[in-house]
């Protein structure tokens, strides 16, 4: 157990499809062929932990010119993102400056989890990454294959990237990390034994609250792979059990609520 405390810092809102987030959530009939879309959101956020061995920073959100051209035409379309600022503007409004951040975790290295890394250019500060997600960023950012939510622009700097190569590591006291492949190859859940219990910063692995509680899978342009995905969904769910945990789900705005509400 550790005494930490976790501020969440919110970084807008997307607005997409509800197919993208749970698979098949609109489906036609004979009787209704062509149903109406329907449009869901999702709030973008970070958050700080603040350790005894230093300040933590999970994910980087967007990129602050992800609707100015950063992110490509048709991706801005199909995931909106709106009330986009630059991360120094909204980790200043919650009291931190960059330079107040020790060490970061990029969960993942999609285009509205990685696009605050400009900020940590050039410096020395340890942003950790699976080596798995890694090299899937490179290869899809860099050929014709693999996932179009890698932006080059944003992970391709110069940074001190701290490679995470096992399923799992001990961070630091009550901090360790856990490997949950399905949406990406490497995407990195967070376990944080807390002196007032234990909460599992799931991430991407489940980006409502329905992927996890009701085990809807997101829809196909969300997974990597769907079988690695409902394994990583039995292990979370068995961390939870055993920890007594909570999770707290990707884009969730119950979860973002809570947090601010000090869980």
């Amino acid at each position: 157990m550790v005494d930490a405390t976790l501020t969440p810092i919110d970084r807008g809102t997307i607005t997409s499809d509800v197919n993208n987030t749970i698979e098949g959530f609109v489906r036609g009939t004979a009787d209704e062929p062509n149903p109406e879309t329907i449009m869901g959101e999702g709030p973008v956020y970070n958050i700080v932990i603040d350790h005894p061995e230093g300040t933590i920073l999970w994910d980087t959100g967007s990129h602050p010119d992800a609707a100015d051209g950063h992110w490509p035409e048709e991706l801005h379309a199909a995931f909106e993102h709106t009330g986009l600022r630059p991360l120094e503007d909204d980790l200043a409004d919650a009291g931190y400056d960059v330079s107040d951040v020790d060490y970061v975790i990029q969960t993942h290295l999609h285009l509205d989890h990685a696009g605050g890394l400009y900020a940590f250019e050039g410096t020395d500060t340890p942003i950790f990454v699976h080596e798995e997600e890694l090299k899937y960023a490179y290869y899809a950012a860099k050929t014709d294959a693999g996932d179009d939510a890698y932006i080059a622009g944003d992970f391709d700097r110069d940074i001190d990237w701290e490679i995470v190569h096992r399923d799992r590591r001990q961070l630091f006291d009550g901090v360790e990390f856990v490997r949950l492949p399905g949406h990406t190859p490497g995407l990195l859940g967070v376990v944080l034994d807390l002196d007032d219990g234990t909460v599992i910063l799931a991430g991407d692995q489940a980006y409502t609250r329905a992927n996890y509680e009701r085990e809807l899978p997101m829809g196909g342009g969300l997974l990597w792979s769907k079988r690695d995905w409902f394994e990583s969904l039995r292990l979370l769910k068995d961390l939870e059990r055993r920890r007594d945990a909570r999770v707290i789900c990707g884009h969730a705005a119950a979860d973002l609520e809570a947090m601010q509400d000090g869980l």
